[in-house]
């Protein structure tokens, strides 16, 4: 668990499923993926972020304000082939109620000093569609530069679509 002022990073737990499910039927959540998920696809998720914090202590947090998910954020390695593949990467998703109040901010700084004081890690990149600019503040808040050079169509967009174009974030250990 790490705790930042207003927020708990923990382990998830059965009692997130419904307000994790609710957050990925969310159009506007969604906006910058290709899809909205189903139930059971954001519970694949929710079990597949678990069991990566089970197996490395480290993760995709779920994050906390007041006993409330209010979504996640946290460090994943890459799980596919880029330019700049092998990484890891900070990433986040927040209920609509959550947007607005720093907490992505909040919690991305937090995840950032886990990943270099406790995990080790050299570099840390963060990415996202070319339409998502709500994101690309928040890598600018807690320091990641844009590597306009390694900008990428992510692998898992279909060719074509109008989220294909990514922007890409680095930050090296201080």
């Amino acid at each position: 668990m790490i705790r930042t002022e207003r927020l708990l990073l923990r382990q998830w737990r059965e009692s997130d499923r419904e307000p994790w499910a609710a957050l990925n039927a969310d159009p506007e959540v969604r906006e910058h993926f290709p899809n909205l998920l189903t139930r059971q696809e954001s519970d694949e998720a929710l079990d597949r972020m678990a069991a990566g914090i089970d197996a490395r202590g480290w993760g995709l947090w779920a994050v906390e304000h007041d006993g409330a998910l209010l979504g996640f954020t946290g460090l994943n390695p890459v799980g596919y082939e880029t330019p700049f593949t092998p990484a890891t990467e900070i990433g986040w998703r927040f209920a609509r109620h959550a947007w607005g109040s720093g907490f992505a901010t909040e919690a991305a700084r937090a995840a950032l000093a886990y990943g270099f004081d406790e995990v080790g890690l050299e570099e840390i990149v963060s990415f996202t569609a070319t339409t998502n600019t709500r994101s690309m503040a928040v890598m600018e808040r807690i320091g990641m530069v844009r590597d306009a050079a390694e900008d990428f169509d992510h692998p898992n967009v279909e060719h074509g679509h109008r989220l294909e174009r990514h922007v890409l974030y680095r930050l090296r250990r201080p």
